[in-house]
C-alpha cells in the first residue's frame, strides 16, 4: 500500500472489491473517476443511486468509472455483509458501476485511499466526510479534481465530469 507521504494520486492505490479481490486503481489511468462511499438504508439512497447510475450509463463508454465504497461510519446504515450491499445496490437499483469492499472514512482506520482524498481536497469540509455519499472528482491522471457534499446531486455535477472527459 502507499504511504501517504510519496502517494501523488489515486492509482498509487490498492483497494479490495467487494469479493476481496485486490484492486490497483492504476487498472483505471485514463478513465475520470468519481469516488463514493455508500450506504442503502440512508435518506440520500434512493436519489443517489438512481443518478449515478444515469451518469454512468451516459459516460461509461466515454471514459468515466464510478467506484463506490460502502461505509458503516454514519447512522450505522450500511450494516449489511458485502454480498449483502451489493445484492441491494445491483438488484435494487440495477448498479453496474463497481461496488468495493466496506471502509472506514473517517478516524485511525480510515481506509489510506480516503485519508489521501480527505487530504487532496480538504475545503469547507475540513478533514473529515460528513456524512453517506460524498463525492470525489477525480481527473484522467488520478490528481483529485473536486470533493461534493452528501446533498449534491450527482446529476449537477455533470458538467464537471464532461469537462475532464472532454480534457
Amino acid at each position: 500500500m502507499a504511504s501517504q507521504s510519496n502517494t501523488k494520486s489515486v492509482h498509487d492505490f490498492t483497494v479490495k472489491d467487494a469479493r476481496g479481490n485486490d484492486v490497483n486503481l492504476a487498472d483505471y489511468k485514463g478513465k475520470v473517476l468519481l469516488l463514493v462511499n455508500v450506504a442503502s438504508q440512508c435518506g440520500l439512497t434512493n436519489s443517489n443511486y438512481t443518478e449515478l447510475n444515469q451518469l454512468y450509463e451516459k459516460y461509461k463508454g466515454k471514459g468515466l468509472e464510478i467506484l463506490a465504497f460502502p461505509c458503516n461510519q454514519f447512522g450505522a446504515q450500511e450494516p449489511g455483509t458485502n454480498e449483502e450491499i451489493v445484492e441491494f445496490a445491483c438488484t435494487r437499483f440495477k448498479a453496474e458501476f463497481p461496488i468495493f469492499d466496506k471502509v472506514d472514512v473517517n478516524g485511525d482506520n480510515a481506509a489510506p485511499l480516503y485519508k489521501f482524498l480527505k487530504s487532496s481536497k480538504g475545503g469547507l469540509f475540513g478533514g473529515s466526510i460528513k456524512w453517506n455519499f460524498s463525492k470525489f472528482l477525480v481527473d484522467k491522471d488520478g490528481n483529485v479534481v473536486d470533493r461534493y457534499a452528501p446533498t449534491t446531486s450527482p446529476l449537477s455535477i455533470e458538467k464537471d465530469i464532461k469537462k475532464l472527459l472532454d480534457a
